[in-house]
């Protein structure tokens, strides 16, 4: 039968190069670990081909949004009436040079089209960062927070898990995914940083702050507010 590293769909065979380990993704993709590393989890498709080809990357002297451009590139040759599908999965999200390359590349193969799923935001207070995922999102690349069928789904198909484990992948507590998500909600929407993140050294804890001004309960869609667990939301009496 085929191996763990070829799946079989709609009778096609859909390989990869190797899997990450349970540990490596347990690391990388927890939405509380502030470790510096970047890690890239990506899905090509061309065409109307059901063939996926999955493969991941690390961060080296670049960002690993950097890499994946340069060996994309390298190693195609782009065909203009050819679409291209690439999903990525990253651990952090782009910094806003790399936001910056992502345009360039997608400008430079507009066949191309760019979904991002991110576990975390990158230095999110940094007004350039913001400005950077601002200036993709209007520029037609979707940015999204990983939420539970994302990490499901990395898991089934990107992780080495063990034997039966398929359904068994970290569960992550899922108000950190609302939270980025209500964060990444102000950045697009151009609003202040309602998020703070804090880390205590002494014993590893990741904690957060969330601050919220008259704006953001007027910009922000009320379902996103209440889907935190942690916001009611206020009253006006007439």
């Amino acid at each position: 039968g085929p191996s763990k590293d070829c799946l079989i769909a709609r009778g096609r065979c859909l390989c990869f190069r190797r899997r990450i380990e349970p540990r490596e993704f347990e690391v990388f993709f927890d939405p509380r670990e502030l470790r510096k590393e970047a890690c890239l989890l990506y899905e090509i498709k061309w065409g109307t081909s059901h063939r996926i080809w999955r493969n991941s990357g690390r961060n080296t002297a670049n960002h690993v949004e950097l890499n994946f451009i340069e060996k994309f590139t390298s190693e195609r040759h782009f065909c203009p009436s050819v679409s291209c599908s690439i999903t990525w999965f990253l651990s952090w999200s782009p910094c806003w040079e790399c936001s910056k390359a992502i345009r360039g590349f997608l400008s430079q193969h507009p066949s191309v089209t760019l979904v991002i799923y991110v576990s975390r935001l990158f230095w999110h207070l940094d007004q350039q960062n913001r400005q950077g995922l601002r200036d993709l999102v209007n520029s037609g690349v979707t940015v999204q927070i990983m939420r539970v069928p994302e990490y499901d789904h990395c898991w089934r198909n990107f992780v080495n898990y063990p034997p039966g484990e398929e359904d068994h992948w970290p569960r992550y507590p899922v108000v950190w995914m609302k939270l980025y998500a209500l964060e990444l909600h102000c950045i697009i929407l151009s609003l202040p940083p309602c998020l703070k993140i804090l880390r205590r050294c002494q014993n590893q804890l990741t904690l957060f702050r969330l601050t919220l001004q008259n704006c953001h309960y007027q910009m922000i869609p009320p379902h996103i507010l209440l889907a935190t667990g942690l916001i009611q939301l206020p009253v006006t009496w007439r």
